[in-house]
């Protein structure tokens, strides 16, 4: 009677041993998937980890940026005479340039005046490509090039990398499309479905939009106005 009583409390006691291996077990591995969740979580949040400070310019350009998104914006190259400074081609219209002239007067910054006055004190720093003898205040800052040349003598560059956390909200870009046009854009301050970068507010002729495009086209320029 005793052996019998015995060996059952010796099984008893096998068996709540295995159990609780069992159940530290589980729990292990429980832990274990919450912190490969919380893991990949972070690494998803990294991509997007630079967010400018709250209020800093960066930050304020996007929001402008995002601010001026209008689909039904007409695409129109045409040359305009603009008033001057401030000059702004009639609503409802407009190119790629246009979403950084609009964006950057948010903020008061007329690159209208700015662009003009460095080419007419540097008229021959800045391309040639139009034949132009002097600075033009109706288009020049309407000019991808020109535009990149400004930013670049403001000291506004960046590296150009394949890297999405690269380009933070408010960041200017430019392309060169498969035609070999020039693009540019303003990197928002909404990231894209994977979280891998952020979206772009442009307009290559479908209005001012925001859309996923930052590595669409070949990256000619990375700039971040300080």
């Amino acid at each position: 009677m005793k052996q019998t009583t015995f060996a059952n409390i010796i099984a008893f006691l096998l068996l709540g041993a295995m159990g609780a291996c069992s159940n530290t077990a589980e729990s292990q591995s429980a832990v274990s998937g919450k912190e490969q969740q919380v893991t990949a979580q972070a690494n998803t949040a990294s991509q997007t980890r630079n967010l400018p400070e709250a209020g800093s310019f960066g930050e304020k350009l996007a929001q402008a940026a995002v601010s001026i998104v209008d689909p039904t914006v007409r695409y129109t190259p045409d040359y305009v005479v603009l008033s001057y400074p401030g000059g702004d081609v009639p609503p409802g219209t407009g190119v790629c340039t246009d979403v950084v002239i609009r964006s950057l007067r948010k903020l008061d910054i007329d690159l209208q005046k700015e662009v003009h006055e460095d080419m007419k004190k540097n008229f021959s720093l800045y391309p040639k490509t139009w034949g132009l003898k002097s600075a033009d205040k109706n288009i020049d800052h309407r000019r991808v090039p020109n535009l990149m040349k400004y930013f670049e003598r403001k000291g506004y560059s960046q590296p150009v990398t394949r890297e999405g956390q690269d380009y933070l909200p408010g960041d200017i870009v430019t392309w060169v499309l498969s035609n070999g046009m020039t693009h540019i854009g303003v990197v928002s301050n909404n990231a894209n479905h994977d979280k891998s970068h952020y979206k772009i507010v442009h307009n290559i002729g479908g209005g001012q939009v925001e859309e996923d495009v930052l590595f669409d086209y070949k990256i000619t320029g990375h700039y971040r106005v300080k």
